[in-house]
């Protein structure tokens, strides 16, 4: 199959049907332009979108690399069940990128990271905002706020020493005791004697990821954008200083007048053979997160209403309609290990079943494992690389904060692709 650049608007081929890059064709779509979004899976949202944390946390966006993390490094090393796993190889890619986020653990590093993302979330929220409100999909949606609980009364203090920086950049949020956040969330009445406290931010929401990605799926199409599925792009082709077609797996030579890579973490993988050294100016490294969704409990005061995350295990608890997601852990990996470890489900199951008991049928979850496309200082990589294909754009490297991130990301990417008009 060949497909022609014979489109008198601008032709943007999007690879990657996940959050980030369904929301950059909603974007371009918006914008006038034609679009095709390519993707190896078969279905749109079946990587790190399908079973995400859930969250949507526009104004609690603290960076993974900061100066505490310096005290938890042999923990972080060692130990077996820790919330943070880095198991290092003979990768000098690995090696590097964990050099560099190290490097991104100092309290400059993360308070420039921190009012990034802050002022990112914030075009996200209104974009993704605008788009519920133009199309009314259902995603359970929920906007009943978040609490972020701690353990110890020296990671109470640390935490509201980040809530003040983020209070300075416009976040509106309030520690509270362990007796208020019972008043906020009943369901943590039998937890309460554990909290030190808590960070409340009123205004946090949460959404199921992947049908939010199906429903862009079906409004997209119904807009005229080429879904091409189960096509895997092997390589991007340049010419004259620009990308001339991508190539797939199945011999298909795609031609478009741009091109967004949002192929999270293989993102990389198809920018090293190009030579322009953009793979490292793309340094996303893939961490292993895992969820599972349960059915929640129907009995008042069990499962949480509200988004709940315990900082100590760094786990997420989400409320979707009348399921339950339960989401954490972080291990330093390749970009192809999906594998399911059932320990690490075993570990979440446990948690849950500590914070919140009765909350809903953890016997009958569902698991799940993705990969987190991060870079080293939590900031994502966006819109055009330096010294880079001029018709070639990112929007990848979102981390954890990828559902979050999406649309403002989408945002930003099609307002630099609208100037290549002229």
């Amino acid at each position: 199959m060949h497909i022609p650049e014979s489109s008198p608007r601008l032709h943007v081929c999007v690879l990657g049907a996940g959050i980030a890059g369904l929301a950059a064709a909603w974007e371009l779509v918006r914008a006038g332009m034609t679009v095709t979004v390519v993707d190896r899976a078969t279905g749109t949202g079946q990587g790190t979108s399908g079973a995400n944390g859930a969250q949507l946390s526009y104004a609690y966006v603290q960076p993974l690399a900061d100066p505490s993390l310096w005290l938890q490094l042999p923990e972080l090393l060692l130990a077996r069940d820790s919330p943070l796993t880095l198991r290092l190889r003979l990768d000098p890619w690995q090696w590097a990128w964990g050099l560099r986020f190290l490097a991104a653990c100092r309290a400059s590093v993360s308070r420039r990271s921190t009012e990034a993302l802050l002022q990112l979330a914030g075009e996200s929220r209104a974009g993704f905002d605008a788009f519920l409100r133009e199309e009314r999909i259902a995603c359970d949606f929920s906007a009943t706020g978040k609490l972020v609980l701690y353990a110890s009364e020296e990671s109470f203090a640390g935490a509201r020493r980040q809530m003040e920086l983020q209070r300075q950049l416009g976040s509106v949020q309030q520690a509270l005791t362990p007796s208020q956040c019972v008043q906020v969330e009943p369901a943590l009445q039998h937890y309460a004697p554990r909290i030190a406290g808590a960070i409340h931010t009123p205004g946090e929401c949460a959404a199921d990821c992947h049908k939010v990605c199906l429903e862009l799926e079906r409004v997209l199409r119904a807009r005229g954008v080429q879904f091409l599925l189960g096509e895997q792009a092997t390589a991007l082709i340049e010419g004259g200083g620009r990308i001339a077609y991508v190539q797939t797996a199945s011999g298909t030579r795609l031609q478009a007048d741009a091109f967004v890579l949002a192929l999270g973490t293989d993102s990389p993988a198809l920018l090293r053979p190009l030579g322009l050294g953009a793979a490292w100016q793309v340094p996303v490294q893939a961490l292993k997160g895992y969820s599972f969704t349960a059915p929640a409990s129907a009995l008042p005061g069990a499962a949480p209403r509200v988004n709940v995350t315990d900082a100590a295990r760094k786990v997420v608890f989400a409320r979707l309609g009348d399921r339950l997601r339960v989401a954490g852990m972080a291990e330093l990996t390749h970009a192809q290990d999906w594998a399911i470890d059932p320990r690490r489900i075993a570990s979440l199951q446990a948690t849950a079943q500590d914070v919140f008991p009765g909350g809903g049928d953890y016997r009958s979850a569902q698991p799940w494992a993705g990969l987190r496309p991060a870079t080293p200082t939590g900031t994502p990589v966006l819109g055009r690389l330096h010294g880079g294909p001029a018709n070639l754009f990112a929007s990848t490297g979102h981390g954890a904060l990828g559902f979050t991130l999406a649309f403002g990301s989408a945002q930003r990417v099609a307002a630099q692709i609208v100037r290549l008009r002229g």
